[in-house]
């Protein structure tokens, strides 16, 4: 179902977050795909600041301290699989290190400060090796995971009831939700302080992460809720929730925390 369009929500707190440049190698591809997400951002009521992927780590710094929330989106690239300690397959794509340098960047500044985190695609990939997980390089399934924009809706994911995804959405039927798709790489072995709450039901693959946590706000899938914005609920939830979750952070009163990873 298409859901009306509206005006920006207004937030008494305006939130700002923190969103990376999708590809540093590829830039026609990175700022077209980067679209939706800042359109999402500014329309549940938060300010999207982008991270440029060039950027000396120390300007990357000051910018994510001026944030109080971090959305780490997709990708065309792949992850070094040398970061998970596994040797290359043929069918991974190209890493992206600037990309990387900037999403580490990012995670420590969130987790030292308990900032929240929303990880689409890559970004829940990046987010689970950065917890010391492994990926699938590449999927191999009667479920094409690759659909891309083919497909509204690929498949379903079935989505554990006590997670904090079921409540952020608005809770889900047993059967799941219909979700696009467009990765050949997924989560395999689950980092640190991370749980799997969602996954395909045709062939186990894991569709969404969460933190364990229960005062930080970390949530990841892998589908890409940014191009089903308007069409469908849980789309718009999911964003509207992350938004709420950042215009609720507040800066710990002890100014130097040390991270949980």
């Amino acid at each position: 179902m298409k859901l009306s369009s509206s005006e920006p929500k207004r937030l008494e707190n305006k939130p700002r977050i923190a969103i990376p440049e999708l590809c540093s190698y590829d830039l026609e591809y990175s700022a077209r795909a980067l679209s939706p997400y800042l359109r999402a951002v500014e329309a549940c009521g938060a300010e999207p600041v982008v991270v440029q992927l060039g950027l000396p780590p120390e300007q990357i710094a000051k910018r994510i301290s001026q944030c109080s929330a971090i959305l780490l989106p997709g990708s065309k690239a792949d992850i070094d699989p040398q970061k998970f300690n596994a040797e290359l397959n043929p069918k991974t794509n190209a890493a992206d290190s600037l990309r990387d340098a900037a999403d580490e960047l990012l995670l420590q500044d969130a987790y030292n400060l308990h900032k929240p985190i929303l990880g689409i695609c890559y970004g829940l990939q990046s987010l689970n090796v950065w917890r010391s997980g492994t990926l699938i390089q590449h999927i191999e399934s009667k479920i094409n995971h690759e659909a891309r924009r083919e497909a509204q809706f690929a498949h379903q994911v079935v989505v554990d009831q006590d997670s904090l995804l079921a409540k952020e959405i608005g809770g889900v039927a047993a059967s799941g939700i219909p979700v696009n798709s467009s990765h050949h790489q997924a989560a395999e072995k689950i980092g640190d302080g991370l749980r799997a709450v969602g996954r395909c039901p045709d062939d186990g693959v894991i569709e969404a992460v969460e933190g364990t946590l229960p005062d930080h706000y970390v949530l990841a899938v892998q589908w890409h809720p940014e191009r089903s914005f308007d069409q469908d609920r849980w789309s718009h939830k999911l964003f509207e929730s992350f938004v709420h979750a950042a215009a609720e952070w507040h800066e710990p009163a002890q100014s130097v925390i040390t991270s949980s990873k």
